[in-house]
């Protein structure tokens, strides 16, 4: 108490000033509209700037709620454009449409990308519907096929991996091969077995080819980064650049085929067949 009555003492002509010069401006807004109105505006400017701090920190600590938003109403826009596009019929209504597939958003808590045969762990499992033989992408392109799955995750068979065998094709035609991995950039992955009349030219897209119940076709997967005629069998050896950063995966879709089991079980019947 004594060392603030001995400030107030030591002070005491600067505290006045200070104390008058209040005194005044309070006289002057309110005797003056003019000066009233610029106090408000400067008042009103000052707290504008602290509540847009304080929404800009709160907004960043939203972040992964409005992500997790995000990527769910991708994952509806998806389902919708995918069934869609895939439908028989032009007209989508309750007479015609035929929802084939489905997709479930995932979270990647673990990616490897560094060894020969990597995989994905995902925060999600049997209890959100996955199981195993899926195909997972990004909003970019094709990450792998889901390969175990427990109650509440499930593992991930990497485009990056040795044991990934995936069709696709050329996008601007209907020549396909086989996606696979054989290490080193894991940016780069091989499209092998593609027939030597294919009109394959830098910088072309590859996409899945859809001849399989995991992928739909038209997923995309990279553009052509250099290829190689090998003429003693007619076949191109191609080099992709992926367009995912395959070291930086954050969040999935898994796609489900509806239809899966009613192919597969029609294609063994006529393999028995014959």
């Amino acid at each position: 108490m004594q060392q603030i009555v001995n400030f107030i003492i030591k002070y005491r002509n600067f505290l006045l000033f200070v104390f008058l010069l209040f005194i005044s401006l309070v006289f002057t807004i309110q005797s003056h509209s003019y000066h009233r109105s610029k106090f408000v505006n400067s008042a009103n400017f000052l707290s504008g700037g602290i509540y847009s701090g304080l929404d800009d920190i709160t907004t960043y600590f939203d972040l992964e709620v409005h992500n997790e938003q995000l990527v769910e109403e991708n994952k509806r826009l998806r389902t919708r454009l995918l069934n869609t596009r895939d439908s028989v019929s032009k007209k989508t209504d309750t007479a015609t449409y035929h929802k084939r597939f489905q997709f479930t958003s995932a979270k990647v808590i673990n990616n490897n990308y560094t060894f020969k045969d990597n995989f994905l762990t995902l925060r999600a499992g049997s209890i959100n519907g996955l199981k195993q033989d899926l195909g997972v992408i990004t909003s970019k392109g094709i990450v792998g096929i889901v390969d175990n799955v427990s109650t509440n995750y499930a593992t991930v068979i990497s485009i990056l991996n040795s044991n990934s065998q995936i069709n696709a094709k050329l996008k601007k035609s209907n020549h396909f091969g086989i996606l696979v991995w054989k290490g080193g950039d894991p940016n780069i992955v091989d499209l092998i077995d593609v027939q030597s009349k294919a009109p394959v030219k830098m910088g072309d897209t590859i996409v899945t080819g859809g001849k399989s119940t995991i992928f739909p076709e038209g997923i995309g997967i990279g553009t052509i980064n250099s290829f190689e005629l090998d003429p003693s069998e007619n076949f191109y050896t191609i080099k992709v650049k992926l367009f995912n950063d395959m070291t930086n995966v954050g969040h999935v879709y898994i796609i489900e085929n509806l239809d899966r089991e009613e192919i597969k079980m029609l294609e063994q019947q006529t393999a028995d067949e014959h």
